[in-house]
């Protein structure tokens, strides 16, 4: 569980989503916040200023947020050149564990889209990540079903000791997929055949079968679908970002973005560890 989480607060439904999904995920005797970040830019009046106005528009906001969700949480308004500059000060500043948003209002129901100023917010942020599907506010209560993405990765492993620790607190079931991938010169040449990757998928499955208290499915094909298609059966999916770049930062690989705008269930994304699984 998270100890301490941040939820994005912009006034849209999206943002309830995120509280009612923080709700899942922070600990019991965590500490969760509501932030609204106003952001200082030249349009935002004349001098893009941030004044006593501009304040109570946020506070008036976020407690409506609060109330509307009837979570116990510390309001933050803060002010920043941006939306991600301001979440990633907070969450450093906080030492958050989490922070959490919500999708796009241009996508369905039931779905996650994270728009361009969500998706400048989570890349290189200090923490995990989770986005909830656009409508999560009106869905589930709990969580039954918790998938990762597994790989053997220290990521990964954080992933998976995540998904335990939630499945023991909710009641939960832990299912795990592994996804081979076809050479991306094979995969352009012709539909991948099982017989061509043996090896590999039995690697993966001897992997799988070492894993206790999961069920395991390996599966060739692109991860970002398989992943995808594997979130249908699922109420929380977790994965690690597969990125490149600092140690302790979300760095959205190839799978983590396709899935923040398909995933059809709440996503949480894991930040990159060092080999030794360290932060």
């Amino acid at each position: 569980m998270f100890r301490h989480v941040i939820v994005g607060v912009d006034g849209d439904p999206s943002g309830r989503d995120a509280v009612a999904l923080a709700k899942l995920l922070v600990a019991q005797d965590g500490k969760l916040g509501l932030a609204h970040v106003y952001e200082l830019t030249p349009y935002r009046g004349a001098s893009g200023a941030y004044g006593p106005a501009q304040h109570a528009e946020s506070v008036a906001l976020l407690e409506e947020a609060r109330d509307a969700t009837g979570v116990d949480a510390e309001l933050i308004d803060i002010t920043a050149s941006s939306v991600g500059r301001g979440l990633h000060y907070l969450a450093e500043t906080r030492e958050a564990d989490l922070l959490v948003v919500g999708s796009s209002s241009l996508s369905l129901a039931g779905r996650v889209l994270v728009g361009d100023i969500t998706r400048a917010s989570l890349i290189g942020a200090p923490c995990a990540v989770a986005v909830a599907p656009l409508g999560h506010e009106g869905g589930a209560r709990t969580l039954t079903k918790i998938g990762v993405g597994y790989d053997g990765t220290p990521d990964c492993e954080a992933a998976l000791s995540l998904a335990r620790e939630l499945a023991a607190i909710h009641g939960a079931s832990v299912s795990v997929m592994t996804v081979v991938e076809p050479s991306a010169v094979a995969g352009l040449l012709r539909t991948p055949a099982e017989e061509d990757y043996a090896e590999e998928l039995a690697d993966a499955r001897a992997a799988l079968a070492k894993l206790e208290g999961v069920e395991g499915k390996v599966v060739l094909g692109w991860a970002g679908e398989e992943l995808a298609s594997f979130g249908e059966q699922l109420d929380l999916l977790v994965v690690g970002s597969r990125g490149y770049g600092p140690i302790r930062r979300l760095m959205f690989g190839g799978v983590a973005t396709q899935l923040a705008s398909s995933s059809p269930c709440p996503l949480v994304v894991m930040p990159r560890l060092d080999d030794s699984g360290a932060g």
